[in-house]
């Protein structure tokens, strides 16, 4: 090189403030210990952004400099790493999305990620086009994989379409659009009448149709005929379970399947909507447990193919009368159950789930044995007894409150009164059965309507009996919180504040 040359690059290297050498190379991260070193030393800014905090809650004990931005102020500004901006003015909301939006488009959340001194990454619970076009402006990287991919697998019809190329079974179905109740009769022939429909977007608690008679299906006809491609569903004697996951390029980690809350009426208004979960060791018999997690490993494996890569949930239903395992729906992204998976005794003898979908985003190069990771989180020993109950306004009514009760932990008492003990943000500071964390959703002030989120109480133990219906101390939980809320009816001239308070916050 000639010195017209060298000059040329040493100016270049002290514009650029780099040196002219070859780039250091990423250490490869070897180990569990090695991972979790890396997270406890992150100097990368990640932000949460969401409603509330709840699907990733503890993930900043783990990861240095990851915060939280949200819209419900669920602590009282209590949260360390929680930022909740002044109220703006702002249209009404009607998804999760409206509300990343908002937060995005905020000053003060503006200034706060502009504050970084690293390009920050954002992770979300539900995320857009919109949102994806914000980010990129505002220089953010969003770590996931793309909305439209995330849409496309949510697609209940496609979902059965991967888990049929991974494997996996669904429960007996036909897929077809819906012209009438005659039209339904002709093409659900080869799987009975006694079924169970399903639209291709939405929570469960919405979605979900059950339909034996013409009758039932006049109830919902609005929600069925004209939307398009319907998963008709031969209807089984199931438990409802859940299994959180992670497909990175070292393979697909598995976390726990988890059994599932669904449509008691003291915590939800839906029929078949999602209220909850539990973890315990011995939920199910060990063949279900393994056939789950090796159908969970295959589809993520297979989401992979498809092109996605991250964290994923898949509900499975087991069949009662058989043992059968069949796929119900993925959800490509966290859910209300990760508060769960992330909490569980593995985790702390390893790292929470999540962890793993921070790990492949972040371009670090890493080395990670998942069979061995598998088997160890499969381990019952490493299971413990929690349970979380979404509690929701089940009231056919609007009013306005006047007093909720606060986050913390909260103590049941023997008459089966519950009263506040003491403030915490963290689920593991229960101590009993007879202690649990409740993270407070709606505020004074906030309307109460017929299924809107009051808030989650976690406890040690299980919520539901062997029969799995709510057991004596789950319900005293459940009036307990529900009698600290309290509220002044609506004016008789005031409007309702919304016409479908139905969308789900978590």
């Amino acid at each position: 090189m000639n010195n017209k040359a060298v000059k040329k690059v040493v100016k270049k290297a002290v514009v650029s403030g780099k040196s002219s050498s070859a780039k250091k190379a990423v250490k490869t991260l070897n180990n569990m210990s090695e991972i979790r070193r890396f997270f406890h030393r992150n100097e990368q800014p990640i932000f949460f952004v969401s409603a509330t905090n709840f699907n990733l809650l503890g993930i900043d004990e783990w990861c240095r400099n990851f915060k939280y931005i949200s819209y419900i102020d669920c602590f009282d500004g209590r949260h360390p790493n929680v930022f909740v901006p002044s109220e703006a003015e702002h249209p009404e909301f009607e998804s999760i999305e409206d509300i990343n939006v908002y937060l995005l488009e905020h000053k003060e959340v503006i200034d706060l990620i502009k504050s970084s001194k690293k390009k920050p990454k954002v992770v979300f619970l539900m995320f857009d086009a919109r949102i994806e076009k914000i980010c990129k402006e505002l220089g953010i990287d969003v770590w996931f994989p793309k909305a439209a991919l995330r849409e496309k697998i949510d697609h209940k019809i496609e979902t059965v379409r991967i888990g049929n190329a991974a494997g996996v079974p669904s429960v007996p179905n036909v897929l077809s659009v819906v012209k009438s109740w005659k039209h339904l009769q002709e093409v659900s022939k080869p799987i009975g009448t006694d079924l169970v429909l399903q639209s291709a977007f939405g929570d469960s608690g919405h979605t979900t149709f059950f339909i034996k008679s013409e009758k039932d299906f006049k109830r919902y006809e609005q929600k069925i005929v004209g939307q398009g491609e319907i998963k008709i569903m031969k209807r089984i004697n199931n438990r409802g379970s859940a299994i959180e996951a992670c497909a990175t390029k070292a393979g697909t980690v598995v976390g726990p399947l988890m059994t599932e809350l669904v449509g008691f009426k003291q915590l939800t208004p839906y029929r078949g909507g999602w209220c909850g979960n539990e973890i315990f060791p011995g939920s199910f018999s060990e063949s279900i447990l393994e056939k789950a997690r090796r159908y969970t490993e295959s589809f993520g494996n297979q989401l992979v193919k498809e092109g996605y890569r991250g964290y994923f949930e898949l509900d499975f239903l087991i069949d009662t009368d058989d043992g059968e395992v069949y796929l119900g729906e993925c959800n490509p992204r966290v859910t209300g159950a990760s508060s769960m998976t992330n909490h569980a005794a593995f985790a702390h003898a390893d790292a929470p789930l999540f962890l793993f979908h921070l790990l492949e985003f972040s371009n670090v190069p890493f080395k990670l044995d998942v069979n061995e990771l598998n088997e160890r989180w499969a381990d019952s020993e490493n299971i413990d007894d929690w349970c979380q109950m979404v509690i929701k306004h089940t009231d056919d009514n609007v009013d306005i409150l006047t007093e909720a009760p606060e986050s913390g932990i909260w103590r049941l008492l023997p008459d089966g009164t519950v009263e506040y003990d003491r403030f915490d943000y963290h689920r593991r500071a229960v101590n009993s059965e007879t202690e649990a964390f409740f993270l407070r959703i709606l505020m004074p002030g906030d309307y109460r309507y017929e299924g809107a989120d009051l808030g989650i109480l976690v406890t040690r133990g299980r919520a539901m009996n062997k029969a799995f219906q709510l057991n004596a101390r789950s319900k005293q939980w459940i009036d307990g919180i529900k009698s600290k809320f309290k509220a002044t009816p609506l004016p008789t001239a005031e409007a309702l504040p919304v016409a479908d308070p139905a969308f789900k916050i978590m």
